[in-house]
């Protein structure tokens, strides 16, 4: 992948789904692996205790229909990060002024 902004000659692999782009579900999957959020046994996926699918694609399809455990998914790979999205930081930010303006 070419970046001027990063260190050369990295590899990096993702799904290019046509009609859709990158699949936003299948990097869920694979960093909630990686994170520990989505546990994988044998070809089944599970998150929360829960299987989500057998192979992942299924998986994938999952998320898709049930996008309240996607995002409970995705709020815990970016917890495990540190990365906070900005609308958590944009709220948290008017709570501090809204208290500062009451004092």
């Amino acid at each position: 992948v070419k970046n001027k902004l990063a260190p050369p000659f990295r590899q990096v692999e993702f799904d290019i789904m046509y009609g859709e782009g990158i699949s936003k579900v299948g990097e869920l999957i694979d960093l909630g692996v990686k994170a520990g959020v989505v546990e994988k046994s044998g070809a089944w996926f599970s998150a929360s205790s829960q299987r989500i699918g057998q192979g992942r694609e299924n998986a994938k399809q999952f998320l898709r229909d049930h996008p309240d455990v996607a995002d409970a998914i995705e709020v815990k790979v970016r917890e495990l990060s540190g990365v906070v999205a900005n609308t958590m930081l944009a709220s948290a930010d008017d709570t501090e002024e809204t208290a500062e303006a009451a004092e």
